[in-house]
């Protein structure tokens, strides 16, 4: 179960020594966690489950699925992620690469370098991919325009903004693991701009600092609960674009960002996800009062 999730990976990776993998299905609301060992031995199994009982006794919900033990195939991961992972045309505008990638771009066209990793964001996800085409669309050349990435998970929608020519360029993440991957894959590619750690819900209501582009490729809890702070980092004449939401959850965040005062202006749906692209319908509208659910600073 997604409250225990930190409890269970927190034990196996103590007992197997490896970090451990989590897959979560948001309309299910159930959380696999899987880790890949050469072997496991019958005192890890007694360890797990010793260390799953305690979980249950201290009162979190681990759920009824069983534990599986399953023997993969021999494989070289890496030349596995190489046949896989394939470049990313988004538009004229952009092409995502991986650093194996011997693709070239076109004239004019940026080049965003990315290797799969464990910071959420290669390109690939519809969510991400919708980002990143409406980063690339909104971008006008020889004009000034900045852009703020809330929840920049690998950085690649802001690496993307850089090479574009949008600047300033400011990122944060409240996990710091993906802090630090952003940076990395920053300094591959060649580009400055502020990554920083941040909790989006500790951060001041309004902000005196408003960007041209503001994307919030977060989950739909969090996209509501702080929709206040998110809209008003955006301009008065700014575009919002939100993503991370499934089809099923769209129409509640449409109606909270337009009964606040945006209107959609585009969207895209692929497979079981949505986004969209919001503007204030007017553009006098410069801070948006908090929901009832918020707590203010």
């Amino acid at each position: 179960m997604p409250e225990s999730e930190d409890a269970v990976v927190e034990a196996l990776e103590q007992i197997f020594g490896q970090r451990a993998s989590v897959y979560s299905d948001i309309e299910k609301q159930t959380t696999r966690a899987s880790i890949f060992v050469p072997k496991v031995n019958r005192t890890q199994r007694l360890q797990l489950r010793k260390a799953l009982k305690a979980i249950r006794q201290a009162g979190l919900e681990i759920g009824s699925g069983p534990i599986s033990v399953r023997r993969i195939p021999r494989e070289n991961w890496a030349e596995s992620w190489k046949r896989h992972f394939k470049p990313l045309e988004v538009s004229s505008k952009l092409l995502v690469i991986p650093s194996w990638s011997e693709r070239k771009p076109r004239p004019g066209q940026a080049v965003v370098i990315l290797d799969p990793g464990l910071s959420f964001g290669t390109g690939h996800h519809p969510t991400t991919g919708f980002c990143l085409e409406q980063i690339a669309a909104l971008y006008k050349p020889h004009q000034i325009q900045s852009f703020l990435d809330v929840g920049c998970g690998s950085g690649i929608l802001s690496i993307a903004a850089k090479k574009l020519g949008y600047s300033p360029v400011v990122a944060f993440d409240f996990d710091g693991d993906a802090v630090r991957v952003a940076r990395e894959n920053a300094t591959v590619n060649s580009v400055r701009f502020s990554i920083s750690q941040k909790d989006l819900a500790r951060l001041p209501l309004r902000s005196t600092r408003l960007f041209s582009v503001v994307a919030a490729n977060l989950i739909y809890d969090l996209l509501i609960q702080e929709r206040s702070r998110i809209m008003n980092r955006v301009a008065p004449d700014g575009v919002l674009v939100l993503a991370g939401i499934l089809r099923t959850q769209f129409a509640t965040v449409r109606r909270a960002f337009e009964g606040a005062g945006m209107v959609l202006a585009a969207q895209r749906a692929a497979g079981e996800w949505r986004s969209g692209t919001f503007r204030f319908r007017s553009r006098r509208t410069k801070t948006v009062q908090p929901v009832q659910s918020e707590t203010c600073e």
